[in-house]
């Protein structure tokens, strides 16, 4: 998720859409702004016609091959995402299993119906070094979300709703990041809407999208879902926000199974993808990057997130331990995280790392260590 401490990204992302030629409207840019996006044929060859100009293009090694057209040209993505499509009629996407009927229109815990919205889609830089590369990290937001954190940091668009609906077919919005130059196609809290992703990604896929997926996921999922995603899916970025789950309990709505799923979750992820590294281009096609929010007071369990995983998977498997986390939504409600982190917080995460000999870390330093 972004990190909003940092204006520096959206500039960046603005500038580089500016001299791409690339003309969105503002809730492209900014999540929340209002907007209404269906391009004509017209709008969508002015792009291509900008794009063209400003020599912009996926700048990808030319030998990876996005692990979803096989199944595309089979036709089994598009029956997975039906398949997907039809477990909202009770939906059990998510852990919470709510049973919503999605497909008659009721919106489930995490306030979605069958209707895809979108809040945002960008080239974002605020991303991992190798998920940004020169071209950016081409984002989707989608509304809503299942966890529903009183910290969040997006919260106007997981709990405020903030977004539009949309057709399936505007999913193909991947195709303009694509052009613009993006490394890889960013799903920001994709869980509620896989349906309507696997059977968007298999309509741009027949179109020519040729980028790498990333799942960037709360980590808070079910393995049968995970499952179907298998061969589809090409990096999994998944949270591991809490070690202990009475935490998840207390801060996000209630989600008492969070740190037990999680784990199961992250083990079939490896099993599909494995360990994440940067190809020779510095640019990331494949594997699980796990992402770890410190919190104050030990409220996310890093020792206990740490110990796990050095225990449960390859010692390099890719771990980017975060220091941003701010104290935002409905964080002042609770005294023990109503502030942010301590340099001697974030130094003790780093050492227990250490400790545990992980060898496949993304460190945030300058401010802290």
């Amino acid at each position: 998720m972004e990190d909003p401490s940092s204006r520096r990204d959206f500039i960046k992302s603005c500038i580089f859409l500016a001299v791409s030629g690339f003309c969105l409207s503002p809730l492209s840019l900014c999540a929340g702004c209002n907007k209404s996006e269906n391009a004509s044929l017209a709008e969508t060859a002015k792009t291509r016609k900008s794009i063209d100009n400003a020599g912009r293009r996926a700048d990808i090694a030319p030998h990876f091959e996005p692990a979803y057209l096989k199944l595309h040209k089979s036709g089994e993505l598009k029956r997975r995402g039906e398949e997907l499509w039809s477990m909202m009629n009770r939906c059990r996407l998510c852990p919470r299993q709510c049973g919503a009927d999605r497909l008659a229109g009721q919106r489930g815990f995490c306030q979605a119906s069958s209707q895809l919205e979108i809040s945002s889609f960008h080239p974002h830089f605020g991303e991992e070094r190798s998920l940004v590369g020169s071209g950016g990290s081409g984002t989707i937001f989608f509304t809503h979300c299942s966890l529903r954190c009183v910290f969040c940091i997006n919260w106007e668009i997981s709990q405020g709703g903030a977004g539009e609906a949309r057709h399936i077919e505007a999913l193909a919005m991947m195709l303009r990041l694509q052009e613009i130059g993006c490394h890889n196609i960013n799903l920001v809290t994709p869980t509620h809407y896989s349906p309507h992703i696997l059977l968007a990604v298999d309509i741009a896929a027949g179109s020519g999208l040729r980028l790498p997926l990333v799942y960037n996921t709360c980590g808070w999922e079910s393995a049968e879902i995970l499952k179907k995603l298998d061969g589809i899916i090409d990096i999994y970025l998944p949270d591991f926000k809490y070690g202990d789950s009475r935490m998840a309990d207390r801060y996000s709505s209630g989600a008492g199974t969070y740190t037990e799923i999680t784990k199961a979750a992250l083990l079939e992820m490896h099993r599909q993808v494995g360990v994440a590294k940067p190809a020779r281009d510095g640019l990331m096609y494949r594997g699980m990057m796990i992402r770890h929010l410190v919190m104050p007071h030990g409220v996310s369990g890093t020792r206990m997130v740490i110990e796990w995983i050095s225990e449960n998977l390859p010692r390099d498997t890719y771990v980017n331990l975060m220091s941003q986390y701010t104290p935002v939504y409905k964080a002042y409600l609770y005294p023990e995280i109503a502030r942010k982190i301590t340099r001697q917080e974030y130094r003790e995460a780093v050492e227990w790392a250490r400790q545990a000999h992980l060898t496949n870390l993304d460190i945030q330093g300058s401010p802290f260590l």
